[in-house]
């Protein structure tokens, strides 16, 4: 007989719950079945996988084989999810994974066109950095993924909005009194203040903010927080035009020595076909795409 997945799923949760009982609960069957199960495995193997009768210390064998159990099982449960979520068709759910800026500033209009025409479709969104977008898009927790990253790189993935970078600080603040007292608009000028880091300050090529990133103190990923920090007047720190030049509450410019951009890229897993759902929604992202300043 050949080892099948079932025999795999039963030794898991045996293993996992050290006692027939409790692993049949689980598992929805008599105990005496999942002995049987368990029986026709080391039987296929030709060796036990527990010490003793009780199930609840696996032997050296049993160690090995329980992980590629859990492994076998675990792409077994991605695979029917993935399909699971195919069948769903074109009402559907699209999950998507954004960078902060994206989440604020790009998807609130690029959405709401989207549900006008798929009012079925739901859409789970989260924010997290580029590094966790592309985790979760690996890992098929996303299914479209957008990361920020530098002009050009087109690595992977399709562009869909490129803009500026420029300094946010705080109206009651000593760049908003330099640029007051007629300073250039310079990127120097984050040096007067505290710089609060985000992975948008990597992209400025200038010396003076490098340096500044290396000695800051403060760092956040989420924009709702970057925005409340410096209103606060905690110091300064990098963002987008498109997400500040609409902002009455902090002051905003953007250095043209040099000019910093950033580029939005939207990502999905090169192994999976997108749901009909998604695929929907990623061809209206990549047809709406812009270019900013």
């Amino acid at each position: 007989m050949a080892i099948k997945l079932e025999m795999l799923r039963t030794f898991r949760v045996v293993a996992e719950k050290g006692a027939l009982s409790q692993a049949a609960a689980v598992l929805g069957r008599t105990p005496s079945a999942v002995s049987m199960t368990l029986a026709q495995l080391e039987a296929n193997i030709g060796a036990p996988l527990f010490e003793g009768d009780r199930k609840n210390q696996l032997t050296l064998l049993g160690e090995m084989v329980l992980a590629e159990a859990i492994r076998a099982t675990d792409v077994f449960q991605t695979s029917t999810d993935a399909i699971r979520r195919l069948t769903t068709s074109i009402a559907g759910t699209v999950r998507i994974a954004a960078v902060p800026s994206a989440t604020a500033a790009l998807l609130p209009q690029a959405l709401a066109a989207f549900r006008q025409t798929h009012p079925g479709v739901r859409l789970e969104i989260s924010d997290v950095d580029s590094a966790s977008v592309r985790r979760r898009v690996r890992l098929e927790e996303a299914d479209i993924g957008i990361v920020t990253g530098a002009i050009d790189d087109d690595t992977d993935g399709v562009a869909i909005l490129r803009d500026k970078l420029g300094i946010a600080f705080s109206p009651r603040g000593k760049i908003a009194q330099a640029i007051a007292d007629g300073a250039a608009p310079d990127w120097t000028l984050l040096g007067l203040e505290p710089l609060i880091g985000n992975p948008l300050c990597d992209l400025v090529p200038h010396p003076v903010v490098r340096d500044l990133v290396d000695s800051c103190n403060l760092e956040a990923r989420n924009t709702t927080a970057l925005i409340a920090f410096v209103r606060e007047g905690l110091g300064a720190t990098v963002l987008p035009d498109s997400l500040m030049l609409n902002r009455q509450d902090i002051g905003y410019l953007s250095p043209e020595t040099p000019v910093a951009r950033r580029e939005l890229r939207m990502i999905s897993n090169p192994e999976r076909r997108l749901n009909p759902a998604a695929e929907q929604l990623w061809n209206a992202l990549a047809k709406s795409r812009a270019s900013g300043n």
